[in-house]
């Protein structure tokens, strides 16, 4: 059995504006970073084979505190590799990167409708649709699966793509992802055995209580 951790990544400016990020590469606010921090200090004890993150600057920033974390812990022993892999990404807004929903629906109110619609076809304006989305990510994650064989390994992506994941490894339409939300640096684990995945926590984000 092979047994997943995923980590959404930590706060952005943008996520505490509500906007769409996409793929625009936003770094951590303040209060991200110590997420990320507190993320990191709750994964300190885990032996991952290996950490995978997105390329994306927020995730691989969370990504980081939480290789960090795990090398003070099982220091001398060498910490698992952080790799990077575009694939990890969240989905392309395209024109609607940077905008609020209000934005959006003053702005792109034909399109709105469409995507809305149909949540799993449709692609936003020099975007990608979802479905899209989920093809590239859903073979880097076969890709990463495929490398590490009944090990335990760390995925650090975006809400969008980990909970299309899922909704998939549950047996439920890709489309319904938008229905599991999870928060910045929530941490869901997921064991996958021959008969299917097993889903052991969703979106635990005790480790930030008190983080402001």
């Amino acid at each position: 059995m092979t047994h997943l951790l995923l980590v959404r990544h930590a706060q952005t400016a943008w996520n505490a504006d509500g906007r769409f990020m996409g793929q625009a590469d936003i770094e951590l606010d303040e209060k991200g970073l110590r997420q990320a921090d507190a993320v990191g200090r709750r994964l300190a004890l885990e032996r991952p084979e290996a950490i995978y993150t997105s390329d994306l600057k927020r995730a691989a920033q969370t990504a980081e505190s939480i290789r960090r974390s795990i090398a003070e812990s099982c220091a001398p022993a060498p910490p698992p590799p952080l790799i990077a892999e575009p694939a990890l990404r969240e989905i392309d807004f395209g024109g609607w990167q940077g905008l609020n929903y209000e934005q959006i629906t003053a702005n792109y109110p034909d399109a709105l409708n469409a995507w809305q619609a149909d949540l799993l076809n449709y692609a936003p304006p020099d975007g990608e649709s979802a479905a899209q989305m989920f093809e590239r990510f859903f073979a880097a994650y076969t890709r990463i699966v495929e490398n590490h064989p009944g090990a335990s390994v760390i995925l650090v992506a975006h809400g969008g793509p980990l909970q299309a994941l899922l909704s998939h490894l549950l047996g439920l339409s890709v489309d319904r992802f938008w229905q599991l939300q999870m928060s910045n640096a929530g941490i869901s684990e997921v064991t996958l055995y021959p008969a299917g995945a097993v889903l052991n926590r969703f979106n635990d984000a005790g480790h930030l209580e008190g983080v402001h």
